[in-house]
């Protein structure tokens, strides 16, 4: 068994809108000249510990707890888990 670090970003999937993001790019980035920014998305991280076997195991384990506790909305959000040892 280890400690597993594991970072869930949820965010919302390509194609859809997102205001906030679009309103820092248009409001902020692009008025204040930085104009090489094409694109912004936002999304919410949740970082948590956890103990598993492997990382595999530490990650599968976090995506049932974001499906079963519906700690996103699977038909408006992606979800990207990313295990750090």
């Amino acid at each position: 068994m280890g400690l597993y670090r594991v970072v869930v970003v949820v965010s919302y999937k390509k194609g859809l809108k997102d205001p906030e993001a679009e309103t820092i790019h248009r409001d902020l980035i692009l008025k204040h000249g930085y104009r090489a920014v094409k694109e912004l998305r936002i999304g919410k991280q949740f970082t948590l510990l956890v103990e598993a076997e492997d990382s595999e195991k530490a990650a599968s384990y976090v995506r049932e707890l974001c499906d079963k506790l519906m700690i996103y909305n699977p038909v408006i959000h992606d979800i990207e888990v990313t295990v750090y040892s």
